[in-house]
């Protein structure tokens, strides 16, 4: 997405997934609106424009609408980029929380839950193994189904799905902690919409807060500073090593622009800092 006026280009998106390759990183992950206040690529092409540049990484949604994008679409592009990459999609999939994408598509936000739960069911059909695609994905694609944690939302994560997302701007490690503990055990998580902006110059990161975060997520700065990656590479690594000691066992990074500098600095300075 665009963040300032740094515009949307294949030459920007490979940049940053050859930067996470080269740093070793386990996963290249892309998101889902219709509309926002500021421009948004499509995720599943997006992804599938670097599948080719990126090695052994995981390529995951997260998450995907499949109430809006409809389960049998949404399945068979799924299955067709997991074919192309080998099996390594990961279907991450949510209601989304946007009463403007249900706009777009003419369907009433109230009536999100009802249609992510049919669509789920369905959309397991799709990608299972003996799926009726053709081609079906070889081996199947699990799908992973996104909550803030409620205990609603952590139901229907075991009852439907085989991982969690949980949303770094709408979690603390506590609160991930407890969730996890209502999963059965060892089952796999991850946390997504970390958004991340690595400096050492504190004016820079309360600018980015302040500016950037606050605005586009409608939420408070101060909050926002205990939650995501925004900072110096210590507080980052202290934040995240919460999380590994509350069972996290991924999180996908959303750098705020200048991608493989920031991934460089992920790579290089937080992530030999964490403690798990």
């Amino acid at each position: 997405m665009e963040f300032r006026d740094e515009g949307l280009s294949l030459a920007r998106l490979t940049g940053a997934v050859d930067a996470a390759r080269e740093c070793g990183l386990a996963a290249v992950s892309a998101n889902d609106h219709f509309l926002f206040q500021t421009p948004w690529l499509d995720g599943l092409t997006a992804l599938a424009a670097v599948a080719p540049r990126s090695g052994s990484m995981d390529l995951a949604t997260t998450v995907s609408l499949v109430s809006l994008r409809g389960p049998v679409q949404l399945a068979k592009a799924l299955a067709a980029l997991d074919l192309l990459s080998e099996g390594r999609v990961i279907a991450g999939v949510g209601p989304g929380s946007s009463e403007r994408d249900y706009d777009a598509v003419g369907i009433p936000f109230e009536e999100r839950w009802p249609r992510f739960d049919a669509a789920i069911e369905r959309l397991r059909e799709l990608l299972a193994l003996g799926s009726p695609l053709a081609p079906a994905p070889p081996n199947g694609v699990p799908i992973w189904i996104a909550s803030w944690g409620s205990e609603a939302g952590i139901r229907r994560v075991a009852r439907l799905g085989d991982g969690w997302f949980a949303s770094a701007y709408n979690t603390t490690p506590e609160a991930f902690a407890a969730a996890r503990g209502s999963l059965p055990e060892g089952f796999p998580n991850a946390l997504v919409t970390m958004w991340t902006w690595i400096t050492e110059d504190a004016a820079e990161a309360d600018r980015v807060l302040l500016d950037v975060m606050a605005p586009m997520l409608r939420r408070d700065p101060e909050t926002l500073r205990g939650q995501l990656c925004i900072g110096s590479s210590e507080r980052c690594a202290e934040l995240l090593s919460r999380y590994a000691e509350a069972g996290c066992r991924r999180v996908h990074l959303w750098p705020l622009g200048d991608e493989p500098r920031q991934i460089e600095l992920a790579a290089t300075a937080v992530l030999p800092a964490i403690k798990s």
